[in-house]
């Protein structure tokens, strides 16, 4: 991160705001029709396993992990991962990926999905889940579905309709 102090934390309930405007700058208005907030309606986000990135006091990323199942398998869904466009290219998405996994892995979950670049994602080991074994809500370019095991083997068999996990829903 050069000569700036970067700290990875967990989301606190009083970041909602500046996240929200983060997205908003980021993504814009069109995020809400994607697959993946259409799973973020039902379900809130894990403030354990959502991250933010700060120099100093000011938010410049954040990463947040919501629970899921691909069938009847528990899953955690990443993202949205957004970094502020200053702060790009610096190891900011990195750092929170890195976090937002490790922590996952030591909580126990065993897979981890999200939609996006694989050559990007592909870095910290995800990879394309393989056509036709997981269908999202709404559309989805399935190109861009990927897969990461925090447990070796964790996605063998696995398949099936990717949803809320219901026990956590709001």
């Amino acid at each position: 991160m050069n000569d700036l102090s970067l700290t990875i934390l967990p989301e606190k309930p009083n970041d909602a705001d500046a996240i929200e405007r983060l997205h908003e700058r980021t993504f814009g208005p069109g995020r809400f029709v994607l697959s993946a907030y259409r799973l973020r309606e039902h379900v809130d986000h894990l403030l354990d396993l959502s991250f933010t990135a700060r120099i100093g006091t000011l938010l410049v990323g954040s990463v947040r992990q919501l629970p899921i199942c691909i069938g009847d398998t528990p899953a955690l869904m990443l993202g949205p991962l957004t970094v502020e466009p200053p702060f790009r290219k610096r190891g900011v998405g990195r750092a929170l990926l890195d976090r937002a996994l490790d922590d996952a892995k030591k909580a126990g979950h065993r897979l981890v999905l999200l939609v996006g670049d694989e050559p990007y994602y592909g870095r910290v080991g995800f990879k394309a889940v393989p056509k036709g074994r997981a269908t999202m809500p709404g559309p989805v370019d399935y190109s861009r579905l990927l897969v990461a095991e925090l447990v070796d083997g964790a996605f063998d068999g696995v398949s099936g309709a990717i949803r809320p996990d219901w026990s956590k829903a709001k």
